[in-house]
Parts: C-alpha cells; sequence; structure tokens
C-alpha cells in the first residue's frame, strides 16, 4: 500500500521549521564565533523581578508561580515579595563580589513600586531589560493585538522613566508570545527577546529582531522548584554545563551558558552560599566573559 499522493503536498512542509520567522540551521554548521578576549563562554547571569498581583488573571493564562490557593494567598503573595525585599540584595551583593554585570528581566510595577530597587540595580553597572507590565501581563494569541502592543509600551516606557535608560531586550512571562510579538517587539525598538530557547547562541528573525536564547532548563526555577534538586545540585550542573561548552568551543567556536536566578527562589539564606560558590569558580575561570543580554548580541551580531 503506498500513502496518496497529496500527502506529500503539506504547504508548510519544508527544511527545519512550517513558519518563516527565522531560518534553521544547526548549531555546528554555522560560522564560528568568538568572544572579547579570546573567551570561550559568554556566561549570561539574568535574574527575573517579578510583581504578583495578589489576585491573579487567568487570561489568557495564569502565569507560572502565581498565587494558588485561595484568595488571599497570602503565603504565596509574600513568598515572593520576598525575592523583592531581601533576595534581590543578597543577587546583587554575590554579583558585586565577583565583579559580574547581570541583566535584570523587570515588571514595569517594579519599577513603579520599587524606583529605588531599580537605582540600586543601574548603579551596579547592570542591565535592565523588560518583562511585560506585571505577572498578569501574559501574552498569547487570542489577545487583541493593540492591547499587547500597549503591554508593550507600558513595560517599556516605564522602566525607560525609572532607570533612566530604554530597555533593548525583551523576556516574555513564560517565554510566551502571540503571532503578533516578534513583530511588536521589533516595531517597539527592542534589539533582542529572550523568549526561543533552541539554540546556544543569538541568532536573527527575519524582521530584525535577535533572539538571545534564556533555556528553561537551565533556570533555578526549573531544576530546584519542579525538579526539586538541592542548590548544590543547581551548582554542579552549572559547572558541568560550563565545563561542556568550554570543551566545544575549542572546535566549534565561543559558547553561550545562561544562568536564569530567581530572587525568591536562590537567595533564600540555605541556598545563596552555593551560589556564591558557583559564581567564584565561573567568573575565575580563563575562558570565561561575564556579560550583559546586550553585550553578548552586540559582541555576537559584529561577526555576523
Amino acid at each position: 500500500m503506498t500513502l496518496d499522493p497529496t500527502y506529500l503536498d503539506y504547504p508548510k512542509r519544508r527544511l527545519g521549521y512550517d513558519h518563516d520567522l527565522f531560518p534553521w540551521s544547526a548549531l555546528r554548521d554555522r560560522s564560528p564565533v568568538t568572544w572579547p578576549d579570546g573567551k570561550s563562554v559568554a556566561l549570561w547571569l539574568c535574574v527575573s523581578l517579578e510583581w504578583f498581583p495578589i489576585l491573579p488573571s487567568d487570561t489568557p493564562f495564569r502565569a507560572p508561580g502565581h498565587m494558588q490557593t485561595a484568595y488571599p494567598d497570602y503565603r504565596h503573595y509574600t513568598a515572593r515579595d520576598y525575592g523583592n525585599r531581601v533576595g534581590v540584595y543578597r543577587l546583587l551583593d554575590a554579583f558585586a563580589k565577583v565583579g559580574a554585570v547581570a541583566s535584570f528581566a523587570t515588571n514595569a510595577a517594579i519599577a513603579d513600586r520599587y524606583p529605588d530597587l531599580i537605582a540600586d540595580i543601574v548603579a551596579g553597572g547592570h542591565e535592565i531589560i523588560a518583562h511585560s507590565t506585571d505577572m498578569n501581563g501574559t501574552i498569547a494569541s487570542g489577545v487583541p493585538i493593540d492591547d499587547e502592543r500597549a503591554l508593550i509600551a507600558t513595560s517599556l516606557d516605564t522602566l525607560e522613566r525609572v532607570s533612566g535608560t530604554r530597555p533593548r531586550g525583551w523576556l516574555s512571562i513564560a517565554r510566551s508570545q502571540s503571532w503578533d510579538t516578534p513583530d511588536l517587539l521589533r516595531e517597539a525598538g527592542l534589539t533582542y527577546a529572550c523568549d526561543w530557547v533552541n539554540d546556544e547562541l543569538p541568532y536573527r528573525f527575519t524582521n530584525g529582531l535577535i533572539n538571545l536564547p534564556l533555556n528553561h532548563e537551565l533556570s533555578d526555577r526549573q531544576i530546584i522548584t519542579v525538579q526539586q534538586q538541592s542548590a548544590d545540585s543547581y551548582a554542579q550542573q552549572m559547572g558541568d554545563a560550563c565545563d561542556w561548552l568550554t570543551a566545544e568551543a575549542r572546535t566549534q567556536g565561543g559558547r553561550m551558558l545562561p544562568l536564569h536566578l530567581t530572587p525568591y527562589i536562590m537567595a533564600l539564606p540555605y541556598r545563596i552560599s552555593a551560589l556564591e560558590d558557583l559564581l567564584v569558580k565561573l567568573t575565575q575561570r580563563a575562558d570565561v566573559w561575564t556579560a550583559t543580554g546586550s553585550a553578548i548580541v552586540d559582541a555576537w551580531a559584529a561577526q555576523q
């Protein structure tokens, strides 16, 4: 029995993908990338600064980590608030100890409510990237395009007003986008987004937007809260990842290692020392370049 010939006529069957957002390519087949000073691995520290309204919105969906029990859900509300009152300053101290800079993916509501925190982040030489309005500001197909456009603009305008610099990067809540999001981000003047996790180096969309992959499998939320592993195990895994990427870079060109950190998860007093020790080990490696998302994107784009 043979297949019906029309089976092969699927109009979107092509190399790699069924969309035209960007071309498919294997990482190993691309021209090698080099990082400043001949470093092998670009270490990208990305911190999520999130404000969770005490009443979640389920339109278009409820954000991961949102309130869970009967409302008011003070237990989860205050646990997340801990990150913005206590945990984020432990992360800032940890970065300062090793002279590292980070990208802080920040809800606009954080800037509105805690402008002093934004000032401290900027004073530390760190980058602010946009992370929607608050944790009710989720995006998915079905959101009216004007509403999504307004959400992006509000986030960017608020963060620019408080920080003094307009963000160049964007991270959607849960990395979720609509069919319109890439074009709306580009329309808003953004240089890069971090939502697509299908690579270990930046790549460019056909509309000019750059994707800087922030792999959720490497996040503290995934490893510690979802997989229920220890902070020491997380640190060991990140060290193992750096070893592997360094070995690959010897023959295939520079690689990138993102560490996605959440203040109310990683900065608890029984976890923060594991992170501090990890940062010392990674930043002291002769082959590691620690940089913001914008710096990594710029270094990559200059070679394309």
